[in-house]
């Protein structure tokens, strides 16, 4: 037993701590579809708060409560993605 425990572990390959080839294309991309999305969001509760008045004027405003529930609930994932990502890194 003693003799399989002396036997030396390789040590793990440690990848190089700079930034790969292309990630600056990379990040740019990323942060424009970052900047897309908050632009959709924002839209969304927008036209979302457009279809209530619309219906609140016909009697059936409550039913795009849920909907607009549905806008926000998307913007919070989007706004909380950098966050899971950093902690992901």
């Amino acid at each position: 037993m003693i003799g399989v425990l002396s036997v030396p572990l390789a040590s793990v390959p440690r990848p190089n701590p700079g930034a790969p080839p292309g990630s600056a294309q990379f990040l740019t991309i990323l942060n424009w579809v970052s900047w897309g999305a908050l632009v959709i969001c924002v839209a969304g509760v927008i036209f979302a708060g457009i279809a209530m008045i619309i219906s609140s004027r016909r009697g059936e405003g409550g039913e795009h409560i849920g909907k607009l529930g549905t806008v926000l609930a998307g913007c919070v994932v989007v706004g909380a993605a950098s966050g899971f990502v950093t902690a992901l890194v």
